[in-house]
Formats: C-alpha cells, sequence, structure tokens
C-alpha cells in the first residue's frame, strides 16, 4: 500500500540497478515486499504511511477484528533518507512460534495423556515444601493393581482411557494446595500438603482407594480394579523428595504382598525388608552368574497305569550357604529384574545334560515338562531362542511349556505368532494353574493347548466339597471336548486320590501323595531304585523310593 502523496517512487527507494546493470522496477520490489512472512510499514517524518505491504494490513485487520493481541509482536528502528527521517514497523505473527513453545512447555511438565503434572512438576514443588520448620506433609505412592492385564485383555485404547479416569477420581476430592502426578505407566504420586494428623490423612487415603475400587464403565466394559497406595511422611519418613518417594514406593510394594487394593504406611520395618531385598538381588545376580541353580524334578503319575507319565523341572536356587532357597522368595524377583530368560536357559541346560539320568530315573518316554512365565511366552525373540535350543536336544517332541493361562487370554502375540512355532518342533503346551487369576471356562474355550493342570485349590478336600466337585467335571467336560488331556496337580491325600479314581476319568496326577520334588543328587544315590510302579495302590512305595513325603 502506498501513500500517492509523497514522492515515493521518486526517492532513492525507487528504480535500482543491479551489479549486472539490471533495473529493478518499483512494482516489482513492491511485490517482493508483499509477499515477505511479516507486515512492513514505513511512516514518513509526520507519521504518515509512506507505505505498507500486504501482510502488515492483513495483521492490522485481525489485530482489530480478532483481538489476537499477544501473538503478534512489533519491532521498530528509524533510518533517515534524503535527509528526511522515516520509521520502519515489522508486525511479526509469532502465533506458531508460540504454539510451539506451549507445546514444549507442556510436553516438559505435564503428562500428555491425563494433562496431570509430570515427575520434574511434583518433584519441584516438594521440594519448595522442605525447608527448616517445615510443616509436615505426606506422598501417597498409587499404582494400578492389574494394569497390565487390562491393557492385554481389553487393548491399548481401554488402558489409557482407565488412568484418565482414575486421575479424574483422584483429583475430584483434592484441595487446591495438593497436587496429582503420573510418573509412568500406572504410577501416580500424590502431594497432600499440609496434613493435620495421621488420623485424618489414614482416612483421606482410605477414601480415595475405595473410589478407584468403584467399577469403570469404557466402550461398554465394566472394569473392576483398584490400587496399591503406599504413604510417606515428611519429616518422619524422609527428608527429600528422593527418599520420601522411595519409601512410599516401598511402602506401597509391601502393601501389594499382601493383597491387591492396599493401603500401607512406611515404618522401619518395611525399610529393613527392603535393604534385605536389595541384598537378595545382588545374591542371586551372582548365582545365576557363577550358575549355582539346580534342577528338582517332580514326576507326573498315570493313575490307571501306575506309571510315571512325564516329570516337570522346578527350579531351585543354592545359595552361597549351600542352603536351597524357596521359589517364592525369589522366583517374582527375577522376573522383577528380568533374569528370568537366563534362569529358563540354565534350567533347560542342566536338564538336557542330565537326560541320561532322568531317563533311568522315569523313562524314555516320559515328558518333560519346562515352566515359562506368561511375560516370556508373549516375548517372541526369547521364544525363538528358548525353542531353538530345545529343537537341538533332538527329543523336542518330548517338552511340553507350561505356561499361565494369562499368556493365552491376553491380547498378547502367543496363541497367533507363539504357539505354531512350539508346533514347529513337535513340542507341546500346557495351561498351567488353571483354576486362579484370570480363569473361567469361557476363556477355556478360546484356548489352544494339549494339556490343563488344574491348581490344587479345586481339589483340596475335594470329596467334602460338592461345589468343587461340579467344577471338577465341568472343567474335564470342556477340556476333553477341545482335546485337551487332564492333569491334577498338588494331590496330597489317600481322599484326594480315591474321589478322583471313583467319580472322574481323570487319569494323569502330580503332587506329593506321590512324591515331592527329587534334586539330581538324589537320583544319583538312589540309582538302583524303580521309580515306576506298575499301580498306584501302594503310593507309599514309590514315594519311599523319593525318601518319603516330607514337604
Amino acid at each position: 500500500m502506498r501513500n500517492p502523496d509523497t514522492e515515493w517512487m521518486d526517492d532513492p527507494l525507487g528504480p535500482q540497478v543491479d551489479a549486472a546493470g539490471v533495473v529493478a522496477s518499483a512494482p516489482d520490489l513492491g511485490h517482493m515486499l508483499d509477499v515477505l512472512p511479516f507486515g512492513m510499514q514505513i511512516a514518513g517524518p509526520a507519521g504518515e504511511v509512506a507505505y505498507a505491504n500486504e501482510s502488515f494490513a492483513w495483521l492490522s485487520a485481525a489485530v482489530a477484528g480478532q483481538g489476537v493481541d499477544g501473538v503478534l509482536k512489533t519491532r521498530s528502528f528509524d533510518f533517515t533518507l534524503g535527509g528526511k527521517p522515516y520509521t520502519v514497523s515489522l508486525l511479526v505473527d509469532e502465533t506458531e512460534q508460540m504454539t510451539r513453545e506451549q507445546a514444549l512447555i507442556r510436553r516438559a511438565y505435564f503428562d500428555e495423556l491425563t494433562g496431570l503434572p509430570n515427575r520434574r512438576v511434583i518433584e519441584q514443588s516438594v521440594n519448595a515444601l522442605i525447608g527448616p520448620g517445615a510443616a509436615p506433609f505426606a506422598l501417597a505412592f498409587i499404582d494400578v493393581d492389574g494394569f497390565k492385564h487390562v491393557n492385554d485383555f481389553y487393548g491399548h485404547n481401554v488402558g489409557d482411557a482407565l488412568l484418565i479416569q482414575i486421575a479424574e477420581r483422584v483429583a475430584s476430592g483434592l484441595r487446591e494446595s495438593d497436587m496429582l502426578a503420573r510418573l509412568s505407566g500406572d504410577e501416580f504420586l500424590l502431594l497432600l500438603s499440609p496434613i493435620a494428623d495421621l488420623d485424618r490423612l489414614g482416612h483421606d487415603i482410605d477414601v480415595i482407594s475405595d473410589r478407584l475400587k468403584e467399577p469403570f464403565y469404557i466402550e461398554g466394559n465394566e472394569i473392576l480394579t483398584s490400587a496399591s497406595i503406599g504413604v510417606s511422611v515428611f519429616p518422619d519418613d524422609g527428608a527429600s523428595y528422593d527418599a520420601l518417594t522411595a519409601n512410599a514406593d516401598r511402602a506401597m510394594y509391601r502393601g501389594k504382598a499382601v493383597g491387591t487394593g492396599s493401603v500401607q504406611f512406611f515404618d522401619a520395618t518395611i525399610e529393613h525388608a527392603a535393604i534385605e531385598k536389595s541384598r537378595l538381588e545382588q545374591r542371586l545376580r551372582l548365582a545365576i552368574r557363577d550358575r549355582r541353580v539346580s534342577c528338582a524334578y517332580q514326576p507326573k503319575m498315570d493313575i490307571l497305569t501306575g506309571n510315571v507319565c512325564g516329570v516337570e523341572v522346578l527350579l531351585r536356587w543354592i545359595d552361597e550357604d549351600g542352603v536351597i532357597q524357596p521359589p517364592g522368595d525369589f522366583i517374582a524377583l527375577a522376573i522383577d529384574l528380568g533374569l528370568m530368560d537366563d534362569l529358563t536357559y540354565l534350567v533347560l541346560d542342566k536338564t538336557v545334560r542330565s537326560i541320561d539320568r532322568l531317563n533311568e530315573a522315569f523313562g524314555e518316554t516320559a515328558s518333560i515338562s519346562l515352566n515359562v512365565a506368561a511375560k516370556q511366552a508373549g516375548d517372541i525373540k526369547f521364544m525363538r531362542e528358548l525353542l531353538a535350543r530345545i529343537a537341538a536336544t533332538e527329543f523336542a517332541t518330548r517338552f511340553i511349556l507350561e505356561i499361565t493361562e494369562e499368556a493365552f487370554v491376553s491380547k498378547s502375540t502367543f496363541q497367533e505368532s507363539v504357539l505354531p512355532l512350539i508346533r514347529e518342533i513337535g513340542a507341546r503346551v500346557s495351561i498351567d494353574d488353571f483354576g486362579v487369576g484370570y480363569s473361567s471356562l469361557s476363556a477355556l474355550a478360546d484356548i489352544t493347548a494339549d494339556e490343563v493342570k488344574i491348581d490344587r485349590s479345586f481339589i483340596t478336600n475335594l470329596h467334602q466339597r460338592p461345589r468343587s466337585q461340579n467344577i471338577l467335571k465341568a472343567v474335564e467336560a470342556l477340556s476333553r471336548s477341545l482335546g485337551m488331556d487332564v492333569i491334577v496337580e498338588g494331590l496330597e491325600t489317600f481322599e484326594e486320590l480315591a474321589y478322583l479314581k471313583a467319580c472322574t476319568s481323570i487319569r494323569y496326577v502330580q503332587g506329593y501323595y506321590f512324591s515331592r520334588p527329587v534334586m539330581l543328587e538324589e537320583l544319583e544315590d538312589r540309582r538302583d531304585e524303580s521309580l515306576r510302579q506298575e499301580t498306584v495302590i501302594r503310593p507309599m512305595a514309590m514315594n519311599r523310593a523319593f525318601g518319603g513325603r516330607g514337604r
């Protein structure tokens, strides 16, 4: 836009000649100025507009008509031309830049999914509360129970929606001085400041816990879940953000070990347990490095013939003092630490190296059952390597991989991608511990496996529990219709055995009634003793061969 009252085109800003002698006409220069990405205006000595490009006119109209102040920025500078002072104003649209900056700020300080503050924000907030004479406050570490199952079974979209609803439920009852942050995954950290007393704090945390136990309705699904909550209090449980969060985390894990949906306050015994866990972790790592793990073997019995039909391989850890550590003390820890793959390879290697002794003890046709964690079963890379090692044994058809039903019913890659690989080498698959976790007859109908191992909880005092009897018969009937063998594990009494023989057609059992798990060294000591019997009428004879029924 030019002012016709000025002699703009007669000024030195008019036609210019470049180094090659080419004349750039004023209209060409004006067009070039019009397409600049920012507005430019030149004002004369009296403030009159000598020139304004199209961008300046458009942006000025936007400011006047839409009120977009704060997005546009003006920069001005003066110059003298022909002895006359001029002012150049540049009008820059920084909307896009500010949008990018705001997005970066949100990403740096807020969780993208829930919109909650992130770890950095709550850490800064906690640090601001810490100091001489600071008032007490509390940190609550919130971990959603069974969130992996929700993700696997319903899909990540439902899982994300669940996290959003959980955040809304917790935040809905907070004061302005409180803060809820999402740390990662299904973990949240709640700052409650200030706190009046521990009784009131306990009540407030219990309200949050109860609120999270109410059903969530997402995409037509009713989802029941809960959260394990650990609480630490400043200054008694720590004088820094790191100490307080670590102790709240430890308290949460202590509560989760007791049962899901629990609330646990930090105390000195939890700190002691954390130290012991750290020591156990170090010892376990050293044991794997030094291959100080052993295998125990528990036979599976055919109660129709009285023969051993298979053997389950069970991991045992002999510590540096020669003490056999119970599996319950270290298997879960190994899974958490990502050490289970190495342990599984060690178990397979030791079993293969001992195959001659196993054949002598249990027979050359006895199946060999190897436990695989559900997390491992869905890991294609690990399963490819494990199956390659099994195939290399040249007796892969004897192997049965025992996997909990979680791997089958979740939306993992197991049934679609891993199961065909197991079939390819001729190995078989067993559903382990059926009857616990997420077991259901409807889930069983969707599972492709060779056998079902019914958990001991189904058969304890079976002869006195009509409901358990009916459930057992239903599982047996459905399994057989789907072409799967049924194995009862945990058989311990004559009454349980008698019921199975008299009232069911279940043929295969495993448990202390016949034999406890036996170490290889014990097999070596009993090389001359037969571990197979012609019938199960005298089960104690087999039991004596293994050194008694001691648990």
